[in-house]
């Protein structure tokens, strides 16, 4: 891409003229710079060449269409501005293009009220149509009453392990229990129940084929073989079918302390046929005194295959591929129950306690509880649960299209007391029954969509959801489309939006002249200055058909004029409250100032009890400029303003009568004030007069005596302020005796040093032994004798060697 200040120095170095060739590099840089399919969201409206770039490149853009709306040399760009700016520049307000976004609510039933059961409506509206244009968020509200008696669906899901034996005991008289503590909060219940082990392959179970048919220690315990899910009773409200089908299930046995607990979650979330699962709250009660495996740990088996996240019970009820595939993760059961909108209650005992509730963490809308050795607690565990959960509503959304954000602000309870959390999702806590609470919903996007896209938004645990229908607004609908227009030169171009695109050879913006006439001389005089030197246009555009086409903020008939130079104001060009014209801001009424700063109403000023200023100040800007010894915002409080009586009330009240504010340090605080207490028989009303004579002032306070006090307050004069001189002198005092000790230490050494040195040299005088007899000295020669040697003399030869000593 050619960008301008390449273009234009290389029309500098030409010397002026721009030939056909300069004309078609400066239109194709132009259509190149608006042709990016990516447009993203600019910090504010530029001018722009299509009504279609223009309401995408910002949302506070508008289009003007009206015919012939630009002045001469203006660009069509100049057409994309602010609305302010354009009705300011004339453009009329029925012909400005300005699309906005829209919400249309297509279904709205209302909630129910009182116990409806299963046909309740809890969530509201339920289906609407959004159309978002880029940049401009739209937000609706979402309304969710917790409605009394809604229908329960509870699985039970066991780990039926060896450990698990003095609980299954416990269960197996669970089913009336439960389901009459269900019915006391709503009318249709179901319960079912499922069961767990492990894979039964090495190492989570022993393959010996005796262990296989009974894994438990004893022979004479009823076992039953190792399984990784069996499915054994479908959701019902036969609490006797509950207790019969529980009854006739007997313990089995593993090697390793993780069960297989995640394979049974997912079977019974993914099954939802063979479990029975109604469009109701679905609750999943877990039970287990171990932790779990998870994905991955099946290649100790040498399983590799992933979890495929399907349905793999055959008639009976029984997992049978659990062998083929891998123990699903985490994030696999959290989408899961998620999906099929099932809230999970582990009930689990507390050795292993922590681990779930870090589990807790992962799934959404789920419980822990701590369960009992036996499980005598599990009924009462179950109903904390659920009614924690039930209070608990979470909006929860689908998956967003890209270039689309989403946001929530929840209002829990109600008007007179509201929380307001944003955030991704939705939440509210402690719903009471009956209990309507709010959601705010904003959507906003950056980028168009291609086509429409289906949002639903649910609240976790409840069957209902709202199906949001988005749309993006990207294109203009001026209304005003004509192929060879008349305005466009009779024919020579098409119409759209207030701007002719020309037809192949046609150039200008009403199309009036062709390629073939920009080599004539004449048409490029009209392009320049009348002494006919400098760039073409000013160099802020191209000629065309003999007349000047600007680019960007640039106007005029040469391009001379800058529309982008005038003064700012915070940052803003023309305060946003008038437009740019050749430098000059031309301000919208009530404005003024070279950066139409100045709002000339007086609404700012005026003080409730009237008048501007309340009297102490003049209007400027909508402001209050204040005179010397006022301030304020309407220039109502007043620097030492305060009168003699009111300035020395609270310390002729204490120093009187020991009353008032300053009474705790009436002696410090009024320390330069001297009352007198005198009686006076006839005062005038008020707790406060004043009077002064021979510069004494004399207070009048009828409030402490029904005859009333007369104060005499004298204040004392101040002596001069030594502050500053104790300051200087403590600090000089602090810093001489700091280089006093300095010096005092470094004399001390220096004395200590000389003494021991002076010392050292008198002991070396004396010193009378000399190296040969110093005992700590080793000779560097040693000499060694070789006891079988006999020399010519008789002698043994010796032989001295030179080293260094040990």
């Amino acid at each position: 891409m050619v960008d301008s200040s390449t273009v234009l120095i290389f029309l500098l170095v030409l010397g002026g003229g721009q030939s056909e060739l300069d004309t078609k590099i400066t239109s194709s840089r132009e259509a190149a710079e608006w042709e990016d399919p990516d447009l993203s969201l600019q910090g504010s409206c530029q001018p722009v060449p299509s009504c279609q770039k223009c309401i995408l490149s910002h949302p506070s853009c508008a289009w003007c269409k009206q015919l012939n709306f630009t002045a001469s040399g203006e660009a069509e760009a100049r057409r994309c501005a602010r609305r302010e700016e354009l009705l300011a520049r004339g453009c009329p307000a029925q012909e400005l293009e300005e699309p906005r976004g829209r919400q249309e609510v297509l279904q709205d039933k209302p909630l129910s009220q009182g116990d409806r059961g299963e046909g309740a409506t809890q969530l509201a509206p339920q289906r609407i149509r959004v159309t978002l244009r880029p940049g401009e968020p739209q937000k609706f509200r979402v309304r969710f009453l917790r409605a009394a008696g809604y229908p329960v669906d509870l699985y039970y899901l066991m780990d039926l392990s060896y450990s698990m034996k003095d609980d299954l005991e416990r269960v197996r008289q669970l089913g009336h229990a439960l389901l009459v503590r269900l019915q006391e909060v709503t009318h249709s219940v179901r319960i079912g129940f499922g069961s767990f082990v492990d894979k039964t392959v090495l190492p989570f179970v022993s393959t010996v084929p005796s262990k296989l048919h009974h894994p438990c220690p004893s022979r004479l315990e009823r076992c039953q073989p190792p399984f990784s899910f069996h499915h054994v009773l479908s959701l019902t409200g036969d609490a006797q079918a509950f207790e019969r089908e529980v009854g006739r299930q007997n313990v089995s046995g593993n090697l390793d302390s993780p069960e297989g607990g995640f394979d049974a979650i997912l079977q019974a979330a993914l099954c939802q046929e063979q479990i029975g699962w109604r469009n109701v709250s679905r609750l999943l009660v877990f039970t287990s005194d171990d932790t779990f495996h998870t994905a991955g740990d099946g290649k100790l088996g040498g399983i590799f295959m992933p979890s495929d996240g399907r349905c793999h019970l055959d008639s009976n009820g029984v997992y049978t591929n659990s062998a083929e595939f891998d123990y699903p993760s985490v994030g696999q059961v959290a989408q899961a129950l998620t999906a099929a909108n099932i809230q999970p209650i582990f009930a689990v005992t507390g050795a292993t306690l922590p681990v779930y509730q870090e589990l807790r963490q992962l799934i959404p809308k789920s419980a822990v509880g701590e369960l009992s050795e036996d499980s005598s607690n599990v009924v009462q565990l179950i109903m904390d649960a659920y009614d924690s959960l039930s209070s608990t509503v979470t909006l929860e959304h689908s998956s967003l299209p890209p270039g689309v954000s989403i946001s929530f602000e929840s209002h829990c309870k109600g008007p007179e007391k509201r929380e307001h959390e944003a955030g991704d999702r939705g939440q509210c806590n402690d719903v009471r029954v009956n209990q309507t609470v709010d959601f705010w919903v904003t959507l906003q996007a950056t980028h168009c969509l291609p086509e429409a896209h289906v949002l639903r938004l649910w609240a976790l645990g409840f069957s209902e959801e709202l199906t949001v229908e988005l749309h993006t607004v990207c294109d203009c609908n001026c209304g005003d489309a004509q192929p060879h227009a008349p305005y466009c030169s009779d024919g020579q171009g098409d119409l759209q939006c207030g701007i002719c695109s020309c037809a192949p050879g046609r150039l200008g913006q009403l199309c009036e002249c062709s390629e073939a006439d920009l080599s004539s001389p004449d048409l490029e005089s009209g392009c320049r200055a009348p002494n006919g030197t400098g760039p073409l246009c000013s160099g802020k555009g191209r000629c065309q058909c003999g007349r000047c086409s600007c680019s960007g903020q640039s106007s005029g008939r040469l391009c001379e004029c800058d529309d982008a130079s005038c003064e700012r104001h915070e940052g803003i060009l023309c305060g946003g409250f008038g437009h740019c014209q050749c430098g000059v801001c031309h301000c919208h009424a009530n404005y003024t100032g070279r950066a139409c700063e100045c709002n000339e109403s007086v609404d700012s000023c005026v003080s409730p009890e009237g008048g501007l200023c309340s009297g102490h100040g003049y209007c400027k800007c909508n402001r209050c400029q204040c005179l010397d010894g006022y301030y304020g915002a309407l220039c109502d409080q007043c620097l030492g303003c305060k009168s003699p009586c009111e300035q020395y009330r609270d310390c002729a009240e204490c120093g009187a009568f020991g009353t008032g504010p300053l009474a705790a340090n009436c002696s410090v605080v009024c320390a330069d004030v001297n009352v007198t207490l005198t009686l006076a028989p006839n005062l005038d009303d008020g707790w406060c007069k004043e009077r002064t004579i021979d510069n004494q002032l004399f207070f009048f306070l009828v409030e402490h005596a029904a005859r009333g006090v007369i104060l005499r307050v004298r204040p004392q004069e101040k002596g001069v302020d030594h502050t500053r001189a104790i300051i200087l002198g403590c600090t000089g005092g602090i810093v001489a005796v700091g280089l006093g000790l300095v010096l005092a230490y470094r004399l001390s050494v220096e004395i200590y040093d000389r003494r021991e040195y002076r010392r050292f040299e008198k002991e070396q005088q004396q010193l009378n032994w000399k190296q040969d007899n110093n005992p700590l000295y080793k000779s560097a020669v040693t000499t060694t004798v070789n006891p079988r040697f006999q020399g010519t003399n008789g002698r043994s030869p010796s032989l001295s060697l030179t080293g260094e000593a040990d």
